[in-house]
């Protein structure tokens, strides 16, 4: 494989993911647009729901989209330094695992500090915590999927 084929096949996914992530930092992915978006289907589907109950879901669900977006980060940059094959008869790259966790956590680190600039974010370490634990969460999905893929793979015959 060709390292320009290389690069769009396993490391262009992930700059554009991290792109992604960099404009989910703007103005528009704020509490007050998400608010916007999730309140009033709260209380579409529940008209009585208490306005405490709504601002708890808001931050649930914005939370949950940390978790998933630096789990997916994760996976793509595990995804990029391994270049897997089908049927990888590699070991668990434990230490390229390591890797992906450190990246994570600095790639969190500078979304939150490009949050300092933008007028309606704030800056969080607690941000960079369940982000971190995203990218946690992601990898371990990863690896317990290609553990059950390598029990249920058949042995070569004797």
């Amino acid at each position: 494989m060709t390292k320009a084929r290389s690069f769009l096949k396993y490391w262009l996914p992930l700059l554009v993911w991290m792109a992604v992530i960099f404009s989910a930092s703007a103005d528009t992915q704020s509490w007050q647009h998400s608010s916007r978006i999730i309140a009033p289907l709260l209380r579409w589907f529940f008209p009585h729901i208490p306005e405490p109950t709504v601002n708890e879901v808001v931050v649930f669900a914005r939370k949950c989209a940390h978790l998933t977006e630096y789990a997916i980060l994760s996976v793509l940059f595990l995804r990029a330094l391994r270049k897997p094959v089908k049927n990888d008869p590699r070991p668990w790259p434990w230490r390229q695992v390591g890797w992906c966790i450190l990246f994570v956590a600095l790639y969190a680190c500078s979304d939150e500090f490009h949050q300092r600039f933008v007028p309606t974010r704030q800056p969080s370490i607690r941000d960079v915590i369940i982000d971190t634990a995203g990218g946690l969460l992601g990898l371990l999905v990863l690896w317990a999927a290609a553990s059950w893929r390598r029990v249920r793979r058949p042995s070569p015959p004797s």
